[in-house]
């Protein structure tokens, strides 16, 4: 319990003596309101200003040394611009003298200046808003032969440690070292303290550490830390800078600090891959080349004359037979694979990691699968597209297959030979074509009564003939027939298959066989292909007398509206005519009635 209430104690006196020793640091310090002439070896100073303040802190000393100024803390109106509030500090007793640089709202850094003389002056302006601004700077006269063992330099390599000037011991007062850390291209830096210990307050004003993203201390700040920690800090690029600022009191044991490189990932691949039955199409975008730091000039397939075409984007389009294309037969699937490598190329050295782009185009089954990846110190990154092959069926018009059919629906006579022929387009002349099975059936989706003219191989039909296997051509006739129950189509549909001719145990070459035996076969690629429909001639010609009715009747017609309104004519006249005569036979009768007298004088 003895040992628990002294563990518990411990922080508490730490930030009590914290507290002691930053209470006689504040003590020493002068509060200027505005302005003063300054002549200390040493002096830290705490300044607050208002609205519409310009003053200015002239430094100097006889002695022949230079000055470090910093200002480790500073607080502007949140709302003020580099033009109407900073400080602005020059090398020189006045104003007159060359500017060093300026501080301001935006400054991203603590800001550090060291004139080249024994003199330094610096001017605070600010706006007309009523704010209190707050300052912190301190500054010391040194000289600058005067070196600090282990204090600072340049840290290379992918991984190193550093620690502060005396550590575990405590470090010197006005230390300030800098340490630029610097790895391979294209890493980040990840910087972790094992253990730090520097005074403590609230703004880090006396003794801190600085880390900044990149070699300069001007802008770039990552973090400022004090007191005891163990901070991590990660940079942007390969460059890292870690400062050491103390003053003249309260020292403590420093830190320890060791770095390593992170090598980023890969770039996901924007990249696509397209297989068809004969060709190979591969694009990359040139924000991807750019990425890994090359361009559309270092790259190369297996054959270097084989050159992309390129626009917004780098084009590789080329047979599968070509280009150094190799070609592998694995199970039931064939595999196209080229290259696609980026070096630099007339160099006699290089810093770039050679990666390469291999495409795949996978013929298996019922589909064309593409695969691409890249590979680059055995990393690799996937993408996939899914194609097919491109086989059509046909009916020839003779044993030569010059001349297909092109009607449809194909009419024949009973019993008439046809022929019919399966086409591969691909520039693979090792493919083969091989029918495994072919259905007749009097509907177009095969959900009917179905009768098979060639099954496994084997001939079912006793009129089909079929015929040797010639590269990318399946061949085979057979006697047209007609369905009974009057069905007036048929429909072909075969089952095809892809083989590799160098293959041992091609399917394509095994012609008929067995069920149990064909399962064992190797084949790459199957699908079906359908054909039709097939109608007798009889049927056409029945269509046609049916059609020559029709078109009779569409003849007569009119000529039967044209008697009927004729007749309607004449109806019309002979009525005409009977009315006119009555009315005359009565209008004489009436006449007679009412003859004219003559009037006697």
């Amino acid at each position: 319990m003895r040992v628990l209430r002294q563990l518990l104690l411990l922080p508490l006196l730490a930030a009590l003596a914290f507290a002691e020793d930053n209470t006689m640091e504040f003590m020493g310090m002068e509060n200027p309101r505005c302005g003063a002439s300054l002549s200390d070896s040493n002096k830290a100073l705490k300044i607050d200003l208002n609205s519409n303040a310009n003053c200015a802190w002239h430094i100097q000393r006889s002695d022949n040394q230079t000055i470090r100024l910093i200002f480790s803390y500073f607080k502007f109106n949140p709302s003020s611009s580099c033009e109407t509030e900073n400080i602005e500090v020059y090398d020189g007793p006045s104003p007159n003298s060359p500017l060093l640089g300026q501080v301001c709202n935006n400054t991203d850094a603590v800001p550090v200046f060291q004139s080249s003389s024994n003199s330094l002056t610096f001017l605070i302006t600010t706006n007309s808003v009523d704010f209190t601004r707050n300052f912190f700077v301190f500054y010391y006269f040194f000289s600058p032969e005067t070196a600090i063992e282990n204090c600072g330099g340049n840290l290379t390599g992918p991984s190193g440690t550093f620690t502060s000037p005396n550590y575990p011991a405590a470090y010197p007062e006005f230390t300030y070292c800098v340490w630029h850390i610097q790895t391979t291209e294209n890493s980040k830096i990840s910087l972790q303290f094992q253990d730090l210990f520097l005074e403590l307050d609230q703004h880090c004003q006396f003794d801190f550490l600085a880390v900044y993203d990149g070699l300069t201390t001007n802008t770039g700040l990552i973090g400022k830390v004090c007191g005891v920690s163990r901070p991590t800090f990660e940079s942007s690029s390969n460059v890292m800078t870690v400062v050491l600022s103390t003053d003249y009191a309260n020292s403590y044991r420093g830190f320890s600090a060791q770095y390593t490189s992170i090598l980023p990932s890969l770039p996901e691949p924007d990249t696509s891959l397209t297989c068809s039955s004969d060709r190979m199409t591969i694009v990359l975008s040139k924000a991807y080349l750019d990425s890994l730091g090359y361009n559309e000039t270092h790259l190369q397939l297996n054959d270097p004359s084989c050159r992309p075409v390129t626009t917004d984007q780098v084009i590789f389009s080329f047979p599968l037979s070509s280009c150094e294309t190799t070609k592998e037969e694995e199970d039931q699937s064939i595999t196209y694979t080229n290259i696609i490598t980026l070096s630099e190329s007339g160099n006699i050295i290089t810093r770039k990691k050679t990666v390469q782009i291999v495409a795949k185009c996978i013929m298996e089954k019922n589909s064309t699968l593409e695969v691409i990846y890249v590979t680059e110190n055995n990393v690799i990154q996937n993408t996939t597209s899914v194609g097919i092959y491109n086989v059509s069926m046909s009916f020839y018009d003779s044993d030569s297959f010059s001349s297909p059919v092109l009607e449809s629906p194909y009419y024949v006579d009973l019993n008439q030979t046809l022929f019919v022929q399966v086409s591969l387009y691909s520039t693979d002349p090792d493919l083969l074509v091989f029918i495994d099975t072919c259905t007749a059936s009097p509907q177009s989706d095969f959900g009917s009564i179905t009768y098979d003219l060639i099954r496994s191989g084997c001939n079912k039909d006793d009129t089909v003939v079929t015929y040797p296997t010639l590269e990318h051509y399946g061949r085979f006739s057979f006697n047209a027939f007609r369905f009974l129950r009057r069905a007036p189509s048929v429909y072909l549909q075969c089952d095809v298959l892809i083989c590799d001719s160098n293959s041992v145990n091609s399917r394509c070459t095994e012609g008929c066989v067995s069920r149990h035996k064909r399962d064992t076969s190797s084949f790459t690629w199957k699908t079906k292909a359908v054909v039709g429909p097939i109608r007798l001639k009889r049927d056409r010609r029945a269509a046609e007398h049916l059609e020559s009715l029709t078109r009779t009747d569409a003849e007569e017609t009119p000529n039967l509206q044209d008697s009927f309104y004729a007749l309607s004519f004449v109806v019309l006249i002979s009525n005409v005519i009977t009315v006119v005569a009555v009315a005359l036979k009565y209008h004489n009768k009436c006449l007679s009635r009412y003859s004219y007298q003559k009037i006697q004088s």
